[in-house]
């Protein structure tokens, strides 16, 4: 390009720094010097997701400053700034749940619930893979700090929101912002780290989810200072108006497309317009028409495709993706209706409604933990994605038992088995996809994972809410039977009940009262129902998913336009399986 003297820079030979091993990586832990000359070992699967075997011999592999010449400090710092981008971006994922039901109620509106957490989640799936392109042209550092200050301002707008619509915009602009966040630092743990190595750091990060307290604004703030004094992944300056033109305009035009004309015919359907109505169907036709365009677009006309369809070429790939949107659609079921179950039936509080989950969420954490400090010691991954799959639908399917006279400890024990689970699935289907292609392609990898998987979130909040919605009003005779006056009967109806999940327990009747949470322990039953179902989906799909050898040898990746551009000539794509 016009930058003669960093395409001089590329083109001088220097050595390849590769990973220390993973005995030295335990015994160095804190100090991030185990960093060593020489060339990869590893031939197989494993080295192809971690040891960037997209460079050519003679090619900088290293990030300006070696990967081995980083400080102790500048490391550690890397990590907490990569660690708090996560934990606001998991915090506003899991935290609104628990307080929905009274913000819808306090804005006055019942159909808000839905919105409050499907606009958060529906711009979190539409805008992964687009920061990850961005990310590719113009260096990790920038868009991340993009994607900090746009989730500052968003977390400002909802803070001081006033109406239930101003809330609404607030938390697509946060979704859009945590989506970005979320994707990012998973890419950038897989620039910096082999495969061993970070299946251990990605262990750890699953244990963010489970501190989410309401402190986005400072903590944001510190993770952009940080990410812009240390972070320093390797990147050949790409100007403006080159990357611009580099981008597939046509596929983000057709994925957006397709993604929220999907999800917005999904959220409008049964709610603001009839299923059967001009505007649902238009959407939803449409919607998968630009499905076809947009494989069409990734497959035949992309320079650089935002979601390269080499990914869906290998059953291991396809498997993990099944298993993830499976994954994806149940357990934010657990998150975002229990608190609804505690509420309306056990008579829980917002705030002890939160309590409750706990289990859940802390059990999550601490498998994911531990997973990932097995896949490192181990480096196995498929049967750890067999086993959380296994325990995904046994925890789920003892939700379905769930009924007016369950005891809280007989409701937190089962979560803890659902937890675990869930918490299993979050970080090894990534580390089994990211063995499966070379270097250069694991940040479009990340990001199509992390779409598939918020994709299953999204449409699983809105068939979720669906379910609920019918059984409520195929409970309709029921309540009439049982008594309870018009005004009380009209506040439990389908589009209603959400936002008046403490009247139960407020009803003077006793016979009302048991009717009531008979009604909303019913519907989430068969919300229950269907998501185990899904939860053995994905044990199935998971029997798909084969071994793999993780490497402990890894080159650092390279951003820019020219480096894409030699990727796009050198014809590379995902790796060789090794025997």
């Amino acid at each position: 390009m016009e930058h003669q003297g960093v395409v001089d820079e590329i083109r001088r030979p220097v050595p390849v720094y590769t990973c220390m091993d993973s005995a030295s990586f335990r015994k160095e832990t804190g100090s991030f010097r185990g960093l060593s000359r020489g060339g990869s070992r590893d031939g197989g699967i494993g080295s192809r997701g971690g040891d960037g075997q997209g460079l050519e011999d003679g090619e900088e592999a290293g990030a300006g400053i070696a990967a081995g010449k980083r400080s102790r400090l500048r490391m550690g710092a890397i990590i907490v700034a990569l660690f708090l981008s996560l934990f606001v971006s998991a915090l506003d994922a899991t935290i609104v749940a628990t307080a929905a039901p009274t913000i819808s109620r306090d804005l006055s509106s019942a159909a808000g619930y839905t919105w409050i957490g499907g606009a958060y989640l529906l711009a979190n799936a539409a805008s992964g893979p687009i920061w990850a392109k961005f990310s590719d042209i113009w260096g990790r550092k920038p868009i991340m700090l993009c994607a900090l200050l746009l989730f500052f301002i968003s977390s400002a707008v909802c803070a001081t929101a006033k109406t239930m619509q101003e809330l609404i915009i607030g938390r697509a602009f946060q979704g859009t912002a945590g989506g970005g966040l979320i994707l990012l630092v998973h890419v950038c743990i897989s620039d910096l780290f082999s495969l061993r190595q970070r299946s251990l750091l990605m262990g750890f990060m699953e244990g963010i989810w489970a501190l989410a307290v309401y402190i986005n604004l400072p903590i944001s703030g510190i993770a952009a200072l940080l990410i812009l004094l240390f972070l320093d992944i390797k990147h050949e300056h790409t100007s403006f108006v080159d990357g611009m033109k580099a981008l597939d305009w046509f596929g983000i035009f057709t994925f957006l497309g397709f993604t929220l004309m999907i999800l917005f015919g999904l959220d409008f359907g049964g709610v603001l317009f009839p299923w059967d109505s001009a505007k649902v169907i238009a959407l939803l036709v449409v919607g998968f028409v630009m499905i076809f365009a947009f494989i069409y677009s990734e497959a035949k006309l992309a320079k650089y495709p935002l979601m390269p369809m080499s990914l869906f070429k290998r059953r291991t790939n396809v498997a993990a993706f099944s298993v993830v949107f499976f994954h994806g659609f149940v357990f934010i079921s657990g998150e975002y209706y229990m608190p609804l179950y505690f509420q309306a039936v056990l008579e829980a509080s917002p705030l002890r409604s939160g309590l409750l989950l706990l289990p859940f969420i802390v059990t999550g954490a601490i498998a994911g933990v531990f997973c990932g400090v097995i896949m490192h010691k181990t480096g196995k991954f498929r049967e750890i994605i067999w086993v959380g799959a296994l325990l995904l639908t046994i925890g789920f399917g003892l939700f379905i038992t769930f009924d007016a006279y369950t005891s809280t400890v007989k409701a937190v024990c089962f979560l803890m088995v659902g937890g675990l689970g869930s918490g299993i699935l979050f970080e090894a289907p990534l580390i089994a996809i990211q063995s499966q292609v070379e270097q250069h392609n694991v940040a479009s990898a990340t990001a199509t994972l992390s779409f598939i998987r918020n994709i299953g979130v999204s449409i699983s909040t809105i068939v979720g809410g669906t379910i609920f919605q019918n059984s409520m009003n195929g409970r309709a005779a029921f309540l009439r039977e049982a008594g309870l006056p018009k005004n009380i009967f009209d506040q439990l109806d389908g589009d209603s009940a959400m936002a008046n999940v403490m009247l139960p327990g407020m009803l003077k009747e006793r016979a009302w009262e048991i009717a009531a949470k008979q009604a909303f322990a019913y519907a989430m039953r068969n919300m229950w129902i269907t998501y185990t179902v899904f939860a053995f989906l994905a044990f199935m799909a998971s029997l798909f998913v084969q071994a793999a050898h993780l490497g402990t040898e890894h080159t650092e990746t390279v951003t820019g336009l020219r480096k894409k551009e030699e990727e796009v000539v050198a014809g590379s794509g995902t790796a060789t399986p090794s025997s």
